[in-house]
Formats: structure tokens, sequence, C-alpha cells
């Protein structure tokens, strides 16, 4: 049962991308935030980038979802069930991030398509997922993710490092900007956005008084079991919970964190290649 109406997996399949409002409620979402920026495990595995510009970029992965707060969210059939809709399949956790795009300092991402990075990991089909949901609000001030609509048909892209992100081949990039309508992505925190792994997105710097904040879940299509080892898991069978797991996990302080976050500081090809589906 995917959740999703036809309409919206027609623009899934149009589009390169679905919004849910409100997938999420401002209890969860508050719950969610709360236990993130309290969280010294993850501040401290955070990893660090420069956006080019002087600005740090951040985030924090981790490649199994657990049994904590993070976990729920990335468990719960609200949010997996719809992934499965869109990817006509089952789904497995591929990793998921959470993004610390701070006020003032939180920095930008260049143009690149998720799959540009996961081709490198012996992933053969683009059939892949991320949802960002939003757990700041995202806007155009403090750095909202911009997408190219359709752009996923375009096919996988070369990505080229610079610095320390790696992005999509910016002449492709902008000739598709030139047919291609530009959309911010703004959101409420709560909001999810469903989006493909070849659609092409970025960000611009958090130069506001407000954190934009956003944890991203990736999956992958079981029947799409990477052919080779990599810094991201093979297929590993995905444990649904129930929705109401979410906010009993979240009231319950005990339960709430405790996750073991990926190295990014000591793994420079993941850090490379996760410097990415942050819709920033």
């Amino acid at each position: 049962m995917s959740l999703l109406t036809s309409d919206q997996i027609s623009d899934y399949e149009r589009d390169g991308f679905i919004i849910v409002r409100g997938l999420f409620s401002s209890e969860e979402t508050g719950l969610l935030a709360e236990t993130a920026r309290n969280d010294n495990a993850m501040d401290k595995s955070a990893s660090s980038m420069d956006d080019g510009e002087g600005n740090a970029v951040r985030l924090a992965l981790w490649n199994h979802p657990g049994d904590g707060i993070y976990g729920m969210f990335a468990r719960c059939r609200k949010l997996v069930d719809r992934v499965e809709g869109l990817l006509d399949d089952e789904a497995y956790h591929y990793h998921s991030k959470m993004v610390l795009k701070d006020a003032k300092v939180g920095g930008a991402w260049a143009w690149h398509q998720d799959y540009g990075y996961w081709y490198q990991n012996g992933v053969l089909f683009p059939n892949l997922c991320s949802v960002m949901i939003a757990v700041d609000a995202a806007t155009e001030e403090n750095g909202c993710m911009q997408v190219l609509k359709e752009s996923h048909k375009l096919g996988r892209i070369n990505h080229i490092l610079s610095g320390d992100q790696a992005g999509a081949d910016l002449e492709r990039v902008e000739e598709a900007k030139k047919r291609l309508e530009l959309v911010h992505v703004t959101m409420g925190p709560g909001d999810a956005l469903f989006f493909h792994s070849n659609l092409l997105h970025c960000s611009a710097a958090n130069n506001s008084d407000h954190p934009r904040w956003a944890m991203i879940c990736c999956y992958n299509a079981a029947s799409n079991d990477p052919y080779k080892e990599s810094h991201h898991p093979r297929y590993t069978k995905l444990k649904k919970v129930e929705d109401e797991r979410v906010l009993e996990v979240g009231r319950n302080d005990a339960q709430r964190s405790g996750l073991e976050f990926a190295d990014l500081k000591a793994d420079d090809e993941s850090a490379s290649s996760l410097a990415e589906t942050d819709p920033q």
C-alpha cells in the first residue's frame, strides 16, 4: 500500500519530485529537532566542508536507521510505504543524514544528482528515492533546496570534484537551466520532499538569522542491490514500524538517540560522495 494517489505518482514520474505537506506533526518534528540539536555524538561526527565561498557545509551521516527517533522517522510506514510506491519495489535504507545548515554560516551545495555519486558504489539503476524532512522552515532566505523540474530525465551527468564538493558538469547544468523550470522548494517543519536520484538540485548559503536543518533518508530498491561493497549498505531488510512509534520513542528520553554515525572525517570517499543529497 503506497499511500500515494495516482496523481502524486504521475507528478513524481513527470517532475522528478513531489512534496507531501505535513507528513510529520509539529510534535514529531519538534522531538526530532530537540534530539538532534542536543545530540553530542551527532555534533562530534558531523563533517565540515568548505563550499568554496568560505562557508561551512556540515552534515552527519549514518548507514543503518537504528531504534531511536531517527530510525522511527526512517522506518515508519507513512514514509516507507510512499517510497515503495514511487520505486514500485521493496525499499531498503541506503543511508540517512542530517544537514546542519546553521544561521549565517551554513554553506551552499553545488548542483548535483545523487546518482552521480551512487553510481560509483555499484548501483546499476537510478531507482533510488530520497526524502528530505524539514526540521526547520526552509525558505529562499535561509537557503532552501532548488531543483530543476524534469531534470531526472537527463540521465546521469558527469560529476567533477571542485574543492570539498563534487558537482554536476556546469556546462550541462547551465544548458538545462535554459530549458527546465527552476523551483525553490520552500517547506514548513514536518513537510517531506520525495525526489528521484537523478534530479538536479542545489542550495544557496544560509545568510539569514534562522537555521535550516533537515534530515534526508535515502532508499534503494531491493532489486537494485549494488553489485559490490561500498561505504553504504547493500540490500538489508528494512523493518518498518507503525507510525505511532515515532512519538512513543520520541517521548522517551532513554530511547530517543543512540546511533552509530559514519566517520566522514576518516573517509574522504564517503565525504565527497555524500556532500550531495541534501538539497541543501
